[in-house]
């Protein structure tokens, strides 16, 4: 596949960042193992810069599609319409959280939110904000055979921090303004 992608040219980015999107909008194909074997093929934030334009428009799409036929499809299938009672804020807050973790389905999340009709502005800033720090740690993994022990401790270091206090600090300052019974 390296081989393969940098003898495409300029036309090898354009392929890959289609096919990072058709990974989100069909479930079945892991953007994240993609997203290692970009960062061996080109520089790690080129190839961050890649798979967050590719992943981010897969996100929109499946948003898109959870919010213009998700209700119908639902309604057709269980003969209920389903409303939601949370606030955007908070699950605002939680895609930007889920996005920061690599281990949960971008794609279950993008038409989710789609169907729970959250607004364009909070999903798009959510899902962009949360996507970066995981994509380019995915992509730099890709070309960590090239980056010393001590560079790796501190990516492994700061995403850490991140994957801990963030959610630290949001329980603790009660950002999510959520009520404990």
């Amino acid at each position: 596949l390296p081989a393969t992608m940098e003898h495409l040219g300029l036309w090898g980015p354009l392929i890959y960042m289609a096919i990072i999107t058709v990974s989100v909008v069909v479930s079945q194909i892991p953007g994240a193992p993609l997203a290692v074997a970009a960062g061996a093929v080109w520089d790690p934030l080129l190839a961050g810069v890649y798979t967050i334009i590719g992943g981010f428009s897969g996100a929109l799409i499946a948003y898109g599609l959870g919010r213009t036929i998700g209700p119908s499809i639902i309604t057709v299938l269980t003969g209920k319409t389903l409303n939601f009672a949370t606030g955007e804020r908070y699950l605002g807050w939680m895609i930007f959280t889920t996005r920061l973790l690599p281990i949960f389905s971008f794609d279950l999340i993008s038409y989710g939110a789609g169907i729970a009709k959250l607004s364009l502005p909070i999903y798009a800033s959510a899902t962009f904000f949360g996507m970066v720090p995981s994509t380019l740690l995915l992509t730099y993994l890709g070309d960590s055979l090239q980056l010393s022990g001590s560079v790796m401790v501190s990516l492994g270091s700061v995403f850490l921090l991140l994957f801990v206090g963030v959610p630290f600090l949001l329980h603790h300052y009660n950002w999510l303004n959520i009520k404990e019974l």
